[in-house]
C-alpha cells in the first residue's frame, strides 16, 4: 500500500522493506486509559505509543497482517481509529497476562474497556477493522482470507477519524513490530459481524 502522506502521533523510528513495514515500540509505551481507578481516581491516560495513521472520512475497512515480534506482556502490534486521546479504538495481536498471545480489542470512550479474543497459536495474524457509520467491528484471520469476529460494538466519532497502525511494548524494553499486507478501503461492508 502506498503510504506516502501518512502522519505521526508519537513518532518513532520505521523501516519500509517493501512488502514490509517495521516500527520501533520504545519501551513503556501503550494507548490505555486504565478503568480500575487508584486511591479513587482514575489515572491519566497513556497515549505515547507510535501511531502512524492517515486521515479517513466515512465508512472503510482497513485491514493488515502483523507481526508482533513477542518478548515482554503487552507487547503488540494493533490498527487503531483515533479521535483523540479519549474516544478511540485499537484491535491488537497482544502477548496477554495470561501467558498467551491473543486477538485484543480496546474500546475507550472516556475510559478503555479492555477485552481479550481468541488465543492464536503462531506468529502472524491478519487484524481488520471496519466502521459502518458509528458502528464498528474488528476481526482477525489466520490466513487473510477467512475473518471472524473479535468485536462488534457503537463509538460516537466525528465523520473524519485518524486509522493507521501501531506498535506498542506496555511493560518491556521496546522492540520492532511488523505490518504487510496493509489495505484500506473506502466502502460500506453489508455484514458488519462477517466485515463483508
Amino acid at each position: 500500500m502506498n503510504m506516502t502522506g501518512w502522519k505521526w502521533l508519537n513518532e518513532s523510528p520505521m523501516v519500509n522493506g517493501g512488502s514490509e513495514v517495521a516500527i520501533y515500540a520504545p519501551g513503556c509505551t501503550d494507548w490505555f486509559n486504565n478503568p480500575v481507578p487508584v486511591d479513587g481516581k482514575f489515572s491519566a491516560p497513556v497515549a505515547n505509543a507510535p501511531f502512524y495513521y492517515t486521515d479517513v472520512t466515512g465508512d472503510f475497512v482497513f485491514r493488515a497482517k502483523v507481526r508482533p515480534n513477542f518478548r515482554t506482556v503487552y507487547d503488540a502490534c494493533a490498527l487503531m481509529v483515533i479521535q483523540d486521546e479519549k474516544l478511540w479504538t485499537k484491535a491488537a495481536f497482544e502477548k496477554s497476562d495470561f501467558g498467551t498471545t491473543a486477538a485484543v480489542c480496546v474500546v475507550t470512550n472516556g475510559i478503555s474497556d479492555d477485552a481479550n479474543g481468541c488465543n492464536i497459536a503462531q506468529d502472524e495474524v491478519w487484524l481488520q477493522i471496519v466502521r459502518v457509520g458509528d458502528v464498528f467491528c474488528t476481526h482477525y484471520s489466520l490466513d487473510g482470507e477467512t475473518f471472524y469476529m473479535v468485536r462488534l460494538f457503537h463509538l460516537p466519532v466525528e465523520k473524519t477519524v485518524k486509522v493507521g497502525i501501531e506498535a506498542q511494548c506496555p511493560a518491556g524494553d521496546g522492540g520492532l513490530r511488523f505490518y504487510s499486507d496493509i489495505t484500506l478501503e473506502n466502502r460500506t461492508v453489508q455484514n458488519l459481524r462477517a466485515g463483508v
